[in-house]
């Protein structure tokens, strides 16, 4: 039992502004930075995330997975949509991981109202935007205040080393 994420990977690159920037640059940088911003909250979380790229309209292009940097990433092959591929996976999951919650990030409509049906969450590109914004800055606050107490090395000392030692120094 757990949780998992899967999203429409190009449907969230073609809704947050600063990867919508980075596609008109390089397409490929944008997919990259949406797996890594994507590892991050994944493994923050403790939520299984499953990314599909849409591929349909690459002529020859024969799909694949993979896992990288903790997520499970598919390239739909030519003539089958992300939509398709998530419709499958949500059914699947829902009845493979009973009692599972699914939630899938895409802010296509008609998408979304599937999906519900199939007994899965939706998120929007754009909630799902502020969500991994609101875990980056639990995930810094929960470091800092992990690392904020000073690291002493007597702290580690037996107590009569640290005694000797302090004697030593004192001369």
């Amino acid at each position: 039992m757990g949780e998992f994420l899967i999203i429409d990977g190009y449907n969230v690159i073609n809704a947050w502004p600063d990867l919508i920037r980075l596609k008109e640059i390089n397409f490929e940088h944008a997919r990259l930075k949406l797996i890594d911003i994507l590892s991050d909250y994944a493994g923050f979380k403790g939520i299984k995330t499953i990314i599909v790229f849409d591929a349909h309209q690459v002529k020859g292009g024969l799909g694949h997975r993979e896992e990288k940097e903790g997520l499970e990433i598919i390239y739909t092959p030519e003539n089958i949509t992300a939509d398709m591929v998530i419709e499958k996976l949500v059914s699947e999951l829902s009845k493979k991981e009973e009692g599972t919650n699914i939630y899938v990030a895409t802010s296509d409509k008609v998408e979304q109202d599937i999906i519900l049906g199939k007994g899965a969450y939706r998120i929007s590109s754009r909630e799902l935007l502020l969500e991994v914004k609101e875990a980056k800055k639990q995930s810094t606050g929960y470091y800092k205040q992990k690392n904020s107490r000073p690291y002493s090395l007597d702290s580690h000392l037996d107590e009569n080393i640290r005694i000797r030692l302090e004697r030593m120094r004192r001369g």
